[in-house]
């Protein structure tokens, strides 16, 4: 994106340019993915996947994906690239214990058209982590800074629930966090989750969720007891 007009949304030619500016900023001559981040419902699906071919066709990206897209959506997208005999590879959504919208239909859709998904936010900025678990914002944190999290106080609802699954992750050995990639892991429609880290410490920590035991049914039925939308956690 930049100034001037076709700066955004989804159709070919800010599609198109956007990716030949990308790069030539990276230096490379291709990408590996090229997603459509955001659904445009001023141009015609048909439009945005056709520039995604084009992409491809032209050398330029070798897979195409798209991010926070609807599960009608995503299948038409899929639809639309059958067109030119190129599969939808991945799907971005977002998804973590506070936000479990594609368990509404993404997961079967993604199963249908044969693509993976690579789930954003799944520590849900950080409030599934022990980083406010004791009440307070801490200085340099997202909340603290307004960084996706905007800067208030820490809810009664979102400590109960943090902490009661906290308790769980203790009784697993893991930290919440490695709780939380175990639990988005899960899924056989996830390939892998984005996580995001301001020290070599906690990437280890992350990693070491993949060494974490399987969730058994009991420890599931009482995340779910807990894990609900997390609109009004703050």
């Amino acid at each position: 994106m930049g100034p001037g007009p076709y700066q955004d949304g989804g159709s070919r030619k800010y599609l198109l340019s956007s990716l030949d500016a990308s790069l030539d900023r990276l230096g490379l001559e291709y990408v590996d993915v090229f997603y459509h981040h955001r659904p445009d419902t001023d141009t015609p699906i048909e439009e945005t996947m056709g520039a995604l071919a084009t992409a491809v066709n032209s050398g330029k990206a070798l897979y195409v994906g798209v991010s926070n897209y609807s599960p009608e959506q995503t299948l038409a997208a899929s639809e639309a690239l059958a067109e030119y005999g190129i599969p939808l590879t991945i799907h971005q959504p977002r998804y973590n214990m506070f936000d479990r919208h594609i368990e509404s239909g993404l997961l079967p859709v993604l199963d249908q058209v044969g693509a993976g998904s690579i789930v954003f936010s799944p520590l849900a900025q950080g409030l599934l982590t022990d980083r406010y678990m004791d009440g307070t914002i801490p200085t340099g944190s997202r909340a603290a800074e307004g960084r996706w999290l905007q800067p208030g106080p820490i809810s009664d609802t979102y400590l109960q629930r943090v902490r009661a699954l906290n308790e769980i992750a203790q009784n697993r050995g893991q930290s919440l966090a490695q709780l939380a990639l175990t639990w988005v892991l899960r899924h056989p429609q996830v390939t892998s989750a984005l996580v995001g880290a301001s020290s070599v410490a906690q990437l280890e920590n992350n990693f070491a969720a993949l060494e974490g035991p399987t969730l058994t049914e009991a420890e599931l039925a009482a995340i779910d007891a807990l894990a609900v939308d997390g609109t009004s956690l703050r």
